[in-house]
C-alpha cells in the first residue's frame, strides 16, 4: 500500500505561487474538564432536539432529564461555561444565564448531580447504571399500590364487583386502555369510577379534598377497593403513576348514561359512533304500508348525513331515500358489539326482504326490523342502565318484556 504523502513547507509555497490557497490547519485542545463540559452540553442539545423542550426539574421527570436540567443550571451560572459554549449554542440554551460566580461550584461531576437528585450510592445507581433508576414518585406510588389492607366492609362492595363483571362479559362496559399521549397530568378520577390496575379491578370509592402537592400540581388522598377484598388510601397521583407504568392498566367504561349515551361528552370520553334509526321512502309494498314501523337500525363512526347520502344507490338502504328518525351518540364503545347486540335482541322482528341490485343481482337487506320507534327509545334507556340481559322484545304485542 502507498504511503500517504504530506505536505511539506516547500510544497504549500509551491502551491501558493500557483494561486492555490492552503488552510492552515487548527490544532486547538481543550482541558478535561472542558471536554467534559462540551459533552454534557451535547447531551442537553439532544434531549432539546427530540423533545422540542428543555428538560424541566420534577420527581415525576425521567432521572436523566432531571440530570440534565440541574446541569444545564449549572452551566447557565458559570461564566467559564458560558464562554466556552457560547459558539456551540445554535439552540440558544444559554440565554437565561447570570453573570456572577459567587457560590457555583466549579467541578461538580454527574455524581455529584445525582447525589442533588437524591440518587445516591445507596440506590446502586451512578451515570453510568441509570437504566432501571425509579423517580422518587413512582417508587412511592409502588410502595402505596402493595400498602393495602383487608377492608371491613368489603360486603357493600361485593355486589358492585359482580355486576361490572357480569356487565363486561355480556359487553355492556368495556375496557379502554390508559391514554399515555395525553398524559398523567391531564388524567382525573371521580368517585364510582371503575379501573384496572395490577391486574385487578379496583372501585374508587371515595375522593378527600384537593391539595397542592410539593411539585404544584392538585393531589387527592382516595379510597381504593379492590375485587380481592383490600383496599389502599392512595394518593391520586400516585395511582395515576402506577397505571402509566403498568401496560396492562385499563379504564372501565360506564353502563349509564355517563359516556355510553350522552348528550355531552367529557374531555376523557373516546366517542365511537352513533347509533342511527331511519326511516325509508321506498315505494316497495310492504314498506310503503308499514313504513311507521319499519326502520333500519345501525352503528356508525362517521357522520350519519353522510352515510345516508347514498341511500338511493345502495340496495342495503333498499335502493331509496330515506328518513332520519333518531340518533343516538355513544362513546367508548365497540361499535361492531353494539350492532351486533342490536340485530339480535330485535331478530324476531327482523324484516325479510329481498331487493335487486342494479345490475339484477338479489340482495338481502338485513338490518330492517318490525319495530316502533317508541320501543327503540325505551330499548336505549335499558341499555343505558346496563339490564338489556334481562329483557327480550315481545313482536306480537309490540313489547319489551322482562324473562
Amino acid at each position: 500500500m502507498a504511503k500517504k504523502k504530506t505536505l511539506t513547507d516547500e510544497d504549500d509555497a509551491l502551491l501558493a505561487e500557483l494561486g492555490i490557497e492552503v488552510e492552515a490547519k487548527k490544532s486547538s485542545r481543550y482541558t478535561p474538564r472542558e471536554e467534559r463540559i462540551i459533552a454534557g452540553f451535547e447531551e442537553i442539545q439532544k434531549f432539546v432536539e427530540e423533545h422540542r423542550r428543555l428538560p424541566e426539574h420534577g420527581e415525576d421527570k425521567d432521572i436523566f432529564e432531571r440530570l440534565f436540567a440541574v446541569r444545564l443550571d449549572q452551566i447557565r451560572k458559570l461564566s467559564e461555561c458560558r464562554n466556552l459554549l457560547k459558539d456551540l449554542d445554535f439552540q440558544n440554551l444559554l440565554v437565561d444565564g447570570i453573570n456572577a460566580d459567587e457560590g457555583i461550584e466549579e467541578d461538580i461531576d454527574d455524581d455529584e448531580l445525582l447525589a442533588q437528585l437524591g440518587v445516591g450510592e445507596n440506590d446502586e445507581d451512578s451515570i453510568t447504571n441509570l437504566k432501571h433508576v425509579r423517580t422518587s414518585a413512582e417508587k412511592r406510588a409502588a410502595e402505596e399500590i402493595a400498602n393495602r389492607k383487608v377492608c371491613e366492609d368489603f360486603d357493600q362492595f361485593k355486589p358492585l364487583f359482580v355486576a361490572v363483571k357480569k356487565d363486561l362479559d355480556n359487553g355492556f362496559r368495556l375496557t379502554i386502555r390508559f391514554r399515555k399521549d395525553a398524559g398523567f397530568t391531564k388524567t382525573t378520577f371521580t368517585k364510582g369510577k371503575f379501573i384496572i390496575v395490577s391486574g385487578q379491578i379496583a372501585y374508587i370509592a371515595d375522593v378527600g379534598d384537593t391539595f397542592k402537592a410539593p411539585n404544584g400540581e392538585e393531589d387527592a388522598r382516595l379510597r381504593v377497593v379492590y375485587s380481592n377484598g383490600t383496599e389502599s388510601n392512595i394518593l391520586l397521583r400516585s395511582l395515576i403513576r402506577a397505571m402509566y407504568k403498568d401496560e396492562t392498566s385499563r379504564f372501565i367504561t360506564d353502563s349509564n348514561s355517563g359516556p355510553l349515551f350522552s348528550g355531552e361528552s367529557s374531555e376523557d370520553d373516546q366517542e365511537s359512533g352513533t347509533i342511527y334509526v331511519l326511516r325509508s321512502l321506498s315505494d316497495i309494498p310492504i314498506i310503503k304500508e308499514r313504513r311507521e314501523i319499519v326502520h333500519k337500525i345501525g352503528v356508525t363512526g362517521g357522520d350519519v348525513e353522510k352515510r345516508v347520502a347514498i341511500a338511493k344507490n345502495d340496495p342495503t338502504f333498499l335502493l331509496a331515500d330515506v328518513e332520519i328518525v333518531a340518533t343516538y351518540r355513544l362513546a367508548n364503545i365497540n361499535r361492531v358489539k353494539l350492532e351486533n347486540l342490536i340485530h339480535k335482541f330485535f331478530n324476531s322482528a327482523r324484516l325479510d326482504i329481498e331487493i335487486k341490485d342494479r345490475f339484477g343481482k338479489p340482495v338481502k337487506a338485513r338490518e330492517w326490523f318490525l319495530v316502533p320507534i317508541f320501543i327503540i327509545d325505551e330499548f336505549v334507556e335499558i341499555i343505558k342502565e346496563g339490564d338489556i340481559s334481562d329483557y327480550y322484545y315481545d313482536p306480537k304485542s309490540a313489547e319489551l318484556k322482562k324473562r
